[in-house]
């Protein structure tokens, strides 16, 4: 997969992440990518070294799938994050 598709891929995936989680989570389209990137490289990783499923075709159903996961997990992180700086 080129870049261009692996950051549009990320952008999407980190969209539907940040809809699929309850309440609201700050940052704008800009983080949004970044997360979402951030996110399929994690589920990527983790999908290839569990489940030998990886990042490897932009229409795959898997592709999609472990990317938006590992968006929500790095959103999760994110937020978590976020709230502990501005509660100091």
């Amino acid at each position: 997969m080129g870049i261009i598709a692996f950051l549009i891929l990320g952008l999407i995936a980190g969209a539907i992440a940040k809809a699929l989680l309850p309440g609201r989570q700050g940052g704008g389209w800009v983080i949004t990518l970044v997360l979402g990137v951030v996110g399929a490289l994690l589920g990527g990783f983790i999908g290839n070294a569990i489940f030998n499923v990886g990042l490897e075709n932009f229409w795959s159903l898997q592709t999609w799938i472990v990317a938006i996961l590992g968006s929500i997990v790095v959103l999760l992180v994110y937020g978590m994050i976020t709230k502990r700086g501005a509660r100091a």
